[in-house]
């Protein structure tokens, strides 16, 4: 799987930014992707080493309002990508162009 449709997004939220602190990072990842393609995507799109790699799914949620209005949440897959050594990700930017 390409880099590109592998990770999705960082999540950026308080705990993800205490987790960055000790070198552990959290993206939004593709479906069907696997702790391999993860890694090689950060190593691709990051230039940094992955020292282990965590999946988890959060399951698709209904909730109804009033009136019975039926909000949706997609099924998302996050990646916990932790990182060899004490490097350090800059999410904002990705520091090299993926293969196309």
């Amino acid at each position: 799987m390409k880099a590109l449709y592998t990770i999705i997004k960082p999540i950026v939220t308080e705990k993800a930014i205490k987790l960055s602190e000790k070198m552990t990072y959290s993206f939004y990842v593709n479906s069907k992707a696997t702790k391999i393609d993860v890694k090689m995507a950060v190593k691709e799109l990051y230039g940094q080493n992955v020292d282990s790699v965590k999946m988890t799914v959060s399951p698709a949620k209904t909730r109804g309002l009033r009136n019975t209005v039926v909000i949706k949440r997609k099924k998302m897959k996050k990646a916990i990508v932790t990182l060899k050594g004490k490097k350090k990700i800059d999410l904002t930017k990705v520091t090299k162009e993926p293969k196309k």
